[in-house]
């Protein structure tokens, strides 16, 4: 009878296949096999710390950028992704000598001045290299600036509006920055538009730990004036001091705004088995402010969505559509990088099954996934919620648009983005600061925040349904 023991193993082999290739990817026990492989493991937390430790910070067009560009292409080529560098023209500004004194106000002892902490925004122009002094001009919205138009003339204007972390407290940190975000990247052009002198914002951020907290402002290069984002403590006590008397300041910043330079995004796919043409993007960006070493923002984007093809990988899994993990290059100052993309794959963006970003953080635990989907592809997200509920994670909060800074560009042409949801009551707290480097990074919070990256990807990438809509459904 052994003559007919190897055509029993073939047969048994071709049913094992057979039922392989027609088991339901999304099913509950492979769900919770991408979720507990990514829960287990540390890898984006090692990757992380490369990336911070070892490179350091990655404005764009600097030389820790190229780096990091390099550090992540050779990571994932080791995974077996298959990487493409994709090239972008990002801009190039460099920060100078950074320093503030008030040198006239009422009260002022002889022979004393008062340093200002500060520091230079993206895009801001120079004084001389000697300096500037000129009187302060506080206001406290547009609204305020505009009335006060016949002031401004050759003053340093400060935008003196606070940060609520009362509303970040509760969930509301993202209305919170938007006040503080408008004030910085449009009230230094408003300012000048009227001839300030120069402008100031008040750091927008909940720790009033004398941090600066920088970020791009939107001047043109015919009204670029010096601009920078002084302290909460400062803002306040030139505040206080204003109400004495005025207060006249010395101002130096020198940086330098420099041609665009060459760099790339960072693509990597893991290919899809019947639907290889479709892709699902998981991704964050690369590009980091200056002042420290991006950890939060968003070296943990970044090496989270990593970890989705190194969980995958190891689980020897193949989706049906394309997973191409994307690291962004200068969404920090003008967001090329997401135009780049979005450009090369304009024509056929129905390719573009969904897309994920990164880029909370992990300040605080992930509670789920934000979905921009339309109200009726709620329910297919069930199979993915029960999953995640395991680790705490099942939150599902569904909006029309999400907005996310490198997909928005897709999203407004109908790619349907995602993000996970980041319990972001601390991010602002170290967020564009000196202070966001790899010790703030709770590794129990990065493995969750990998394992919904994770099974996210995996069950967007394996949906039977279609999710996307037209653009004009967006309006």
């Amino acid at each position: 009878m052994n003559f007919r023991k190897p055509a029993l193993t073939a047969i048994a082999a071709s049913l094992f296949i057979l039922a392989t290739a027609h088991a339901a990817p999304n099913d509950a026990a492979t769900l919770a096999q991408v979720r507990d492989t990514a829960m287990a493991s540390d890898w984006a937390y090692r990757r992380l710390e490369d990336m911070t430790d070892l490179i350091g910070p990655r404005l764009s067009g600097s030389p820790g950028a190229a780096a990091a560009v390099q550090q992540v292409a050779e990571t994932m080529r080791q995974l077996g992704a298959k990487v493409t560098l994709q090239p972008v023209k990002v801009p190039h500004w460099v920060r100078g000598e950074e320093k503030a004194q008030l040198v006239e106000y009422t009260g002022r002892p002889q022979g004393i001045v008062q340093n200002v902490v500060l520091t230079a925004l993206g895009g801001s122009g120079a004084t001389p290299a000697t300096g500037l002094t000129a009187p302060v001009l506080i206001v406290h919205d547009f609204d305020e600036l505009k009335a006060r138009a016949a002031e401004v003339k050759g003053k340093i204007v400060l935008i003196d509006v606070p940060f609520d972390q009362g509303m970040a407290e509760r969930g509301l940190a993202g209305n919170a920055y938007g006040r503080g975000s408008a004030a910085r990247t449009r009230g230094p052009a408003l300012a000048a538009e009227l001839g300030a002198a120069a402008a100031l914002v008040r750091s927008i951020g909940g720790a009033d730990y004398r941090l600066t907290h920088t970020g791009m402002t939107r001047l043109k290069d015919d009204q670029r004036i010096p601009a920078a984002a002084v302290t909460a403590e400062d803002a306040m006590l030139i505040g206080r001091l204003a109400k004495r008397g005025p207060v006249t300041m010395k101002l130096t910043l020198t940086p330098k705004t420099l041609p665009d330079a060459d760099s790339f995004n960072v693509i990597a796919d893991l290919p899809g088995t019947d639907k290889a043409d479709e892709v699902v993007i998981v991704s964050g960006h690369l590009d980091s402010w200056d002042l420290a070493t991006g950890a939060h923002d968003d070296a943990t984007g970044v090496t989270a969505s990593m970890g989705v093809i190194e969980t995958l990988k190891k689980l020897k899994l193949q989706p049906r559509r394309t997973i191409r993990m994307v690291a962004w290059m200068a969404e920090e100052n003008g967001g090329s990088g997401g135009r780049a993309y979005h450009q090369a794959h304009k024509q056929a963006l129905d390719k573009q099954f969904a897309a994920i970003e990164s880029d909370g953080g992990v300040t605080g635990r992930t509670f789920g996934v934000v979905a921009g989907v339309r109200p009726q592809y709620e329910k297919l997200f069930a199979p993915l919620q029960a999953s995640l509920t395991k680790i705490g994670a099942g939150a599902l909060t569904r909006r029309d648009v999400l907005g996310e800074g490198d997909l928005h560009y897709m999203e407004s042409d109908g790619v349907p983005s995602f993000a996970p949801h980041v319990d972001t009551s601390a991010y602002f707290n170290y967020h564009h600061t000196p202070a966001d480097t790899f010790d703030k990074v709770d590794p129990d919070h990065l493995k969750r925040h990998v394992a919904v990256l994770s099974t996210l990807a995996w069950y967007l990438a394996n949906l039977d349904e279609p999710i996307g809509r037209a653009p004009e459904q967006l309006n």
